[in-house]
């Protein structure tokens, strides 16, 4: 469907109006552009929403309130389109508060049809002949005003999924998929930023890497790491244009003490060495000084307990896995990841009822292949 030119939407006013025309839509394609490759706190920048022939291009920077869009995003009789909805949904509710419902996620349903490829760029081209210029991808959705063919770019990511849409759910049901990709969506319309963070774990976890440095280097990493935070919220900048987890580990190895060993070892610029040089030092000295038994060490994860049986059970589902995958034309992992069948392999589950009470599964794995699972189980043993 060729949508008519974009509307820029800056004002209450012309919002409401908008959610006039979303609201009485059956289908509503969406996408957004944030600034995390340029601020500190990324934001959302554009909220792109394309119904029938309309293409609304909402600026959040420009009205203080997008709540009148809350009702679009959650009304179940409106299908919202996405093309790879897992940041969005996060960043829609922890900047807005919005929930979807009814979610159709078409990058996820290219997968479930065992596409080799799901980018929308890829995507658009193998259905419609589409090419979509991506070079404003990494452009900097805070600078305003936009310039027109941003505006014209970000529009072009959602004027097509409606199309798209009705091809891919075509296919499914063809394939007999669609319950599959549905109740998949289902789960990710509950994800939310920032869920699975320790508040209180060593910064050091989040660079990888670091498990493989020893107890000092630890903590001359989690020192830097902190620097580098601090550094970045006070220029507004995100933290790996400051130093690059590179940097980081080869510093918490090389632990230059003092500003000339900093400069010879390499790793920084002249001009970063100028900027952070004395920072840097004294993250390191700092934690040079920290006594033997203070130092910390990095978590160990918890194993799940092997016994020849379990692994019997592993590669029994392992190979089920990989002989289903090719006789459907699908990813494997889209099947059942290898948490799931870790967790089968350890309970030894000897019916559907056992299976259907781990939390892990989804209801169309247990229905669809449940019976084979508890199959390849028992000629185990």
């Amino acid at each position: 469907m060729h949508t008519e030119q974009p509307v820029y939407i800056a004002s209450p006013s012309a919002l409401e109006k908008a959610v006039e025309t979303l609201s009485a839509a059956p289908m509503v394609g969406v996408d957004l552009e944030a600034d995390s490759m340029y601020h500190f706190s990324e934001k959302v920048c554009l909220i792109q929403m394309a119904a029938g022939r309309s293409c609304f291009i909402i600026d959040p920077l420009a009205i203080a309130d997008l709540s009148v869009l809350a009702p679009v995003f959650s009304d179940s009789a409106i299908v919202k389109i996405f093309h790879g909805a897992d940041y969005d949904i996060r960043s829609l509710y922890r900047d807005f508060g919005f929930s979807i419902q009814n979610l159709f996620d078409t990058e996820l349903a290219c997968r479930f049809l065992g596409y080799s490829y799901s980018s929308l760029e890829a995507v658009l081209k193998n259905h419609f002949n589409v090419t979509v210029d991506k070079k404003y991808q990494k452009k900097d959705w805070s600078i305003r005003p936009l310039p027109e063919e941003m505006i014209a770019y970000a529009a072009d990511d959602v004027r097509y999924l409606a199309d798209l849409y009705h091809e891919l759910k075509d296919a499914l049901i063809a394939k007999q998929r669609l319950g599959w990709m549905l109740e998949t969506c289902e789960d990710l319309c509950r994800v939310r930023y920032g869920e699975n963070s320790d508040l209180n774990r060593p910064l050091f976890m989040s660079i990888k890497g670091a498990g493989r440095l020893d107890s000092r280097s630890l903590a001359v990493l989690e020192n830097l790491v902190s620097f580098r935070l601090k550094a970045a919220e006070k220029k507004d900048r995100p933290p790996y244009k400051i130093l690059s987890n590179t940097d980081l580990l080869d510093l918490a190895r090389k632990k230059p003490s003092d500003k000339t060993r900093l400069f010879r070892s390499g790793i920084v610029s002249k001009k970063q060495s100028q900027m952070y040089g004395d920072a840097i030092v004294k993250a390191v000295t700092d934690a040079l000084e920290i006594p033997d038994e203070a130092l910390p060490s990095y978590p160990k994860t918890k194993k799940t307990p092997s016994t020849p049986a379990i692994t019997r059970r592993i590669d029994a589902l392992k190979k089920w896995r990989e002989r289903k995958a090719g006789e459907l034309d699908i990813d494997p992992a889209m099947l059942i990841n290898n948490a799931a069948i870790g967790h089968i392999a350890l309970e030894a589950p000897k019916n559907i009822d056992d299976l259907k009470a781990m939390s892990i599964l989804k209801d169309w794995q247990v229905n669809a292949f449940g019976d084979q699972w508890i199959n390849a189980i028992i000629k185990t043993q």
